[in-house]
C-alpha cells in the first residue's frame, strides 16, 4: 500500500516497524471528529476559492458516507497508513477518486489531529459534567433521607464529634461541584480552533480560519500557529481536573469500604455493586469501590505520563506527541465509568441508622459538648478543656462513658455542672445545636441541601 507521504522515499519500513509507529490502533476513536473537521475544511476551501464548489460538494458527500460507516464500525483501518487521517483520506480517495486528494490542501496532520482532540474533548467534558450532575443529585437524595441520622465524625480516623450523616455525604457534593467548575473553566481552553495552522507556520493559501472555527462551534482560534500545533495544555488540564476528581471519588470509596465492613456496619451495599469469594461463602466484598479507588492511580499515571512527554519537547510538533491520546481516551472511559458506578452504588446502598446512632452513644465524641457547656458558664475554654479531659480519663479508668457518670462526679470536678448536662451530652442534641454557617446542625444541613438544589 503506497504511503501518502512516500514521494521522497526510495525504501520502505518492515511491517513491524510500521506497526510500532502507527497510531491507528487507538486514534480511530477520533474518526467522527476527523471527518467533522474535514467537512468544515472542505467548505472553507470552496468559500475561499481554493477548490471549486463542485469539488467541495463531492468531498463533503464522500465524507458524510464515511461518517455513517464510521458510526456503524464499518471501516477497515491499516497500520500501513499510520493514523486516522491517512486512513480516512485513503478511503475518501477510493470512494470519490483523485478529487479526494484535494482535501488536504492548506492543512497538515499536525493541525488536523489537534483539531480532532479539541472536538473530542469538548464533547467528553460536556458528558462528564452531566454525569457529575447526576451523581450530585443522587447524593442529595440520600442526604435528604438522612438529615437526622447521627454518626461519628472522625479526625485521624479516631472518633471526634457526632455529626449528621447527610452532612458527611454533602461534603462530597461540594467537592464534586469544584470538580465541575474546573471542567467548566477548562472548556474555555478546549474550545479553541487550531485548524489552519498547518504543519507549524500557517499556509500561503488564502484560507479563512475564522470560518472553520465558526463552523465547528469553536469560540476562537489559536493566535500563533506554532502554539496551535504543539499545545497540549488543554489535555493536561483535563487530566489534572480528572485526577482531582478521582482523588475525591477514591476518598469516598475508602469510606464506603470502611463503613460496609463488619467493624463499622454503617451501611450495606447492594448486591449489584459487590462480589463474593471463591473460597469464603460469607464474603460480600465492596469490589466496585475498591476498583474505583485503584483506578485513581491510572488517571494520575496518564497525567504524569503526558507531563513527562511534553517537558523536553522543542517547538513545534514531535512524534512524541502521539503519546498524548491513549491516556486521554483511557481517562475519559475511567471517569465516565466511575461516575456511573458511583451513582448506582450510593442510590442503592442501605444506611444502618440504628448502628450509626448506637456507635455515638458508646464513645467520647460528645466530650466537646462538655467543654462548650462550661465555656458558656464563663470558664475559659482552655480550662474547660482540661476539666473535661480529666473526666474522660476517669471514665476510661471506670470503663464507662460520660453519660454514665453520676451528677455528683461532675460536681466534684466543677460545681457549675447541673442536671442539664445530660441533655447536652445527648448526641442528637449535640448535632442539632451546631447551627453555625456550614455546620452539621439539622437546620444548616437542610439549608445547604437547598443551596445545592439551586445550583443544579
Amino acid at each position: 500500500m503506497k504511503k501518502l507521504w512516500g514521494g521522497r522515499f526510495t525504501g520502505s519500513a518492515e511491517d513491524w516497524v510500521d506497526e510500532f509507529g502507527a497510531s491507528i490502533g487507538f486514534d480511530q476513536e477520533l474518526a467522527e471528529q476527523d471527518i467533522e473537521g474535514s467537512i468544515a475544511h472542505a467548505m472553507m476551501l470552496a468559500q475561499s476559492d481554493i477548490i471549486s464548489d463542485r469539488e467541495a460538494d463531492e468531498i463533503i458527500q464522500g465524507l458524510k458516507k464515511l461518517k455513517e460507516k464510521a458510526k456503524n464500525n464499518d471501516l477497515e483501518y491499516s497500520a500501513k497508513l499510520e493514523d486516522i487521517h491517512l486512513n480516512l483520506e485513503h478511503h475518501l480517495t477510493e470512494l470519490i477518486g483523485p478529487t479526494g486528494g484535494k482535501l488536504h490542501t492548506a492543512r497538515s496532520r499536525n493541525d488536523q489531529v489537534a483539531t480532532d482532540m479539541h472536538l473530542y474533548l469538548r464533547a467528553q467534558v460536556e458528558e462528564i459534567i452531566e454525569l457529575i450532575n447526576e451523581f450530585q443529585k443522587t447524593i442529595i437524595e440520600q442526604a435528604e433521607q438522612n438529615i437526622e441520622t447521627i454518626m461519628p465524625g472522625y479526625t485521624h480516623l479516631q472518633r471526634a464529634q457526632p455529626i449528621s450523616f447527610a452532612h458527611h455525604l454533602m461534603a462530597y457534593f461540594w467537592m464534586l461541584d469544584r470538580d465541575k467548575q474546573r471542567y467548566s473553566d477548562s472548556f474555555k481552553r478546549i474550545n479553541l480552533s487550531p485548524l489552519g495552522a498547518g504543519a507549524l507556520a500557517g499556509t500561503t493559501f488564502p484560507i479563512d480560519r475564522y470560518f472553520t472555527a465558526q463552523k465547528l462551534g469553536f469560540e476562537g482560534i489559536y493566535e500563533n500557529s506554532l502554539d496551535a500545533v504543539s499545545d497540549r495544555d488543554f489535555i493536561l488540564e483535563f487530566l489534572s481536573g480528572s485526577s482531582i476528581l478521582m482523588m475525591h471519588l477514591s476518598r469516598l470509596c475508602e469510606e464506603i469500604i470502611l463503613w460496609s465492613s463488619q467493624e463499622f456496619q454503617f451501611i450495606e451495599l447492594s448486591d449489584a455493586f459487590t462480589t463474593g469469594s471463591s473460597i469464603m461463602p460469607q464474603k460480600k466484598n465492596p469490589d466496585m469501590a475498591e476498583l474505583i479507588r485503584g483506578k485513581a492511580g491510572r488517571v494520575y499515571g496518564s497525567l504524569i505520563g503526558l507531563l513527562t512527554v511534553l517537558k523536553g519537547l522543542p517547538l513545534a510538533y514531535n512524534k512524541d506527541m502521539q503519546e498524548d491520546k491513549e491516556g486521554m481516551f483511557d481517562t475519559v472511559k475511567t471517569i465516565k465509568g466511575s461516575l456511573k458506578i458511583f451513582s448506582g452504588m450510593i442510590k442503592t446502598m442501605k444506611v444502618k441508622k440504628e448502628t450509626m446512632e448506637s456507635s455515638v452513644k458508646n464513645d467520647f465524641s460528645n466530650a466537646t459538648e462538655l467543654a462548650d457547656y462550661l465555656a458558656t458558664k464563663g470558664i475559659p475554654f482552655r480550662e474547660a478543656h482540661e476539666i473535661v479531659g480529666k473526666l474522660v480519663l476517669e471514665c476510661i479508668q471506670k470503663q464507662c462513658y460520660l453519660a454514665d457518670l453520676p451528677l455528683e462526679a461532675y460536681k466534684e470536678m466543677n460545681p457549675l455542672f447541673e442536671d442539664d448536662i445530660y441533655e447536652a451530652l445527648n448526641p442528637y442534641n449535640a448535632v442539632g445545636r451546631r447551627t453555625s454557617a456550614g455546620g452539621t446542625g439539622f437546620s444548616q444541613v437542610k439549608a445547604q441541601i437547598g443551596k445545592a438544589k439551586e445550583l443544579l
